[in-house]
């Protein structure tokens, strides 16, 4: 705008920014930080599901425990089965305890042996199923004990296996997510530290400039800061925002476990989707300050 005429033009007259408000080369730099949101979100989903299974894969083992029954001399299988659940529902800590037959024992053989797939002769264990308070559950040792004095050759399984199992895979899956979600985190600094670089060197001669006139390293590369902190918060709230629709997308038409029991998702997941726009921010603030301090310093 020329200040040639009338006076008022002077007071609608501001400066050009040092760095343009909408440059063509931050659409890329803005997509690659969308989807690395994006990604990084859809990892929170995931590890909040698969911990929400985890606790309640622990907490149904933990509530239930199966015996394995012998008979003795003289005795049938069904009649040590009948008196193994006499015995194990009368102990402190158990709410429920109930003899399978064959056939719900051949049911749950099936997986491995096939449907119709076992032999009228094979000798299947009976077992005894047990449901226990989950408030003050019955511990092995109790039912172990409750056993002898019957007189019943059988052997406990309260799960203990199992849930160390689960507990440890729980436990890796959360330290996967933080491991990768620190590996995002790296990756969004890494871009925006090369965009930082290349607007540096697109503007050397600005940058000159502000120095003669007494401009302190700092500002500048404040300048840098509030530019790529911005744009990552934008490109980090489509990414987060994508990221929810498709979570949300898979609630509704997959129910109310989503696509897979295995997986299981609530609405409150959601909300893990909020803070990932300010972390983009934030990364790239540092990032782009600390890039940017560096190479002025080293400039003669």
């Amino acid at each position: 705008m020329s200040l040639d005429g009338d006076p008022d033009d002077w007071t609608r007259w501001k400066p050009a920014p040092l760095l343009p408000r909408q440059d063509g080369r931050d659409r890329g730099l803005a997509f690659v930080i969308a989807v690395l949101c994006f990604l990084a979100t859809l990892m929170a989903f995931a590890s909040l599901a698969a911990n929400r299974a985890a606790e309640g894969w622990v907490r149904d083992l933990s509530a239930s425990a199966t015996i394995q029954v012998r008979p003795r001399d003289g005795e049938t299988d069904s009649e040590a089965a009948a008196r193994a659940a006499e015995a194990l529902a009368a102990v402190k800590g158990v709410t429920e305890a109930a003899s399978l037959d064959r056939a719900a024992s051949e049911k749950l053989l099936e997986p491995w042996l096939g449907q119709g797939g076992i032999p009228a002769d094979l000798p299947i264990p009976r077992l005894v199923t047990v449901e226990l308070d989950p408030k003050a559950p019955a511990t092995a040792g109790a039912l172990n004990g409750a056993l002898r004095e019957a007189g019943v050759d059988g052997e406990v399984d309260d799960h203990s296996r199992w849930l160390a199992d689960v507990k440890r895979s729980a436990g890796a899956i959360g330290g996967t997510a933080i491991g990768a979600g620190l590996l995002v985190a790296m990756a969004a600094a890494a871009v925006i530290a090369f965009a930082t670089r290349a607007g540096l060197a697109a503007r050397h001669e600005v940058v000159e400039v502000l120095h003669l006139a007494g401009a302190q390293d700092a500002f500048v590369a404040r300048l840098f800061q509030r530019r790529f902190a911005l744009l990552a918060a934008r490109a980090g709230l489509y990414g987060a925002a994508a990221a929810a629709a498709l979570a949300a997308a898979a609630h509704v038409f997959g129910g109310s476990d989503g696509f897979t029991p295995v997986l299981p998702m609530v609405w409150n997941d959601l909300f893990a989707a909020l803070p990932v726009p300010i972390l983009a921010a934030m990364v790239a603030a540092v990032a782009a300050r600390g890039t940017a301090m560096r190479l002025l310093k080293a400039e003669p």
